[in-house]
């Protein structure tokens, strides 16, 4: 099964690849979605669904994990972030794939094993899950623990139905 993580973010949008065979992951690719921060909002949501739709043609995945928005102390910032969310969960939604949205201290639990990890902790983790992966960044590493998560999270409802 081919699973795709995303970290959902206005400028830079985070994504990983991932194969899960039973409990066996590996790593396939990841990377960053930039958008041009002197555009207008629609046309870097646009960029967003580009550079999304792309990655979904190249790789067909066969589900999609999405962090989910966390509220800080800008609301501006909460509401442009929920902005690229929805045009990156349209994007993938499209295709027909299934979507899993996690929270950010459920992602940093199901990799670090607490909830409150710091992104060098993230990466770590990721890194020894996803031996030889170059990690570009850490976007890409949020988004390959999403994957990750979403993997776990997939194999235990197997499991459980």
């Amino acid at each position: 099964m081919i699973l795709l993580g995303i970290d959902p973010g206005l400028g830079t949008t985070g994504w990983g690849v991932i194969a899960a065979e039973g409990n066996r992951l590996s790593h396939i690719a990841n990377g960053r979605i930039v958008t041009d921060t002197k555009a207008p909002l629609a046309a870097r949501l646009v960029e967003l669904d580009r550079g999304l739709t792309d990655i979904l043609l190249q790789y067909r995945p066969d589900g999609v994990g999405v962090e989910e928005v966390f509220v800080n102390s800008n609301p501006q910032s909460t509401l442009k972030l929920g902005q690229a969310r929805g045009a990156l969960l349209l994007s993938a939604a499209r295709g027909g794939l299934e979507i899993g949205e996690y929270a950010a201290r459920l992602v940093k639990k199901a990799v670090v094993g607490v909830g409150n990890a710091d992104k060098a902790q993230v990466h770590a983790m990721v890194s020894r899950l996803l031996p030889g992966a170059k990690i570009a960044g850490p976007d890409a590493a949020d988004a390959l623990a999403v994957a990750i998560t979403h993997a776990h999270h997939l194999a235990s409802a197997r499991r459980l139905g």
